[in-house]
């Protein structure tokens, strides 16, 4: 590790993320949630810093669960390349290595990019989204759906229809009163945020809403690859405690001005 950092809520640590997590795993330290994106595949060298490949994110993977609490959730938000003209299925891959090493892959979400970049194979569409896979270590603790999903039908009453054991269509006795406002479904539209000094920022609204979905306040969230700081930005501004783990020099010292701004009111 070549620094620690500490603010009010949040400690980060400059360092390779397997070194830091097991440090953190005989500390106890134990997070409720984590939201982070591993690196795609070789798609980014993050000034030459890579190091990445199939044995190195099962031992991520592995230490996520031992710093996870019961009950706690990961976010893992991935894409894959494509070499030749075959998609790796690198993000499958995890996600089933999730599944393996214990959690339960409660959702596939997708990032659905309102401004994806226009380019690709000349054979097939432009890629527009990415996979978030929210993941739980036991039945999960923490649930705060958001509800900003429009009901044309609000106010009415319907009864609801199930599948009988006949495998026929039928309806159940009690009704439903649609509510103004609906949960929102799995697939989420934000644009993707642009940063000349990181190649791949997180959208700010959307790390907001995995962290007020899937955390409480006074909750600690975890980010392993820190990158510009977003995650911890956000945890912090909603109240949470946050851990993030960085190795880049100069990423690291983009994610503790940015906190630090956030901690003293500047939401830039």
């Amino acid at each position: 590790m070549k620094e620690y950092y500490e603010t009010e809520l949040g400690k980060l640590y400059q360092g390779d993320c397997l070194e830091v997590m097991d440090r953190l795993i005989s500390e106890g330290v134990q997070v409720d949630l984590t939201v982070t994106s591993p690196p795609y595949d070789n798609l980014r060298t993050y000034k030459g810093s890579l190091i990445w490949n199939e044995t190195i994110w099962k031992q991520v993977i592995e230490n996520l669960y031992e710093i996870t609490k019961d009950g706690g959730t990961v976010v893992w938000i991935v894409n894959d390349a494509t070499i030749k003209g075959n998609e790796t299925l690198t993000s499958f891959k995890q996600a089933l290595y999730l599944q393996e090493v214990g959690f339960n892959v409660g959702d596939t979400m997708i990032w659905k990019k309102t401004n994806p970049f226009n380019f690709g194979s000349n054979y097939y569409y432009p890629q527009s989204f990415e996979y978030m896979f929210v993941c739980t270590k036991g039945k999960i603790k923490t649930s705060n759906l958001i509800r900003d999903r429009v009901n044309k039908n609000a106010g009415k009453t319907f009864k609801q229809i199930r599948r009988g054991a006949d495998d026929k269509m039928e309806y159940d006795d009690k009704t439903v009163t649609l509510q103004k406002k609906g949960k929102r479904y799995n697939v989420w539209e934000f644009p993707v945020q642009s940063n000349p000094d990181h190649p791949a920022t997180f959208p700010e609204k959307l790390v907001n809403d995995h962290i007020i979905s899937w955390s409480n306040e006074g909750d600690t969230v975890f980010d392993p690859f820190m990158g510009s700081g977003t995650t911890g930005k956000m945890a912090l501004l909603n109240n949470r405690e946050f851990i993030g783990i960085e190795k880049v020099d100069e990423y690291f010292e983009i994610a503790k001005n940015r906190i630090e701004k956030a901690m003293e009111g500047d939401m830039n």
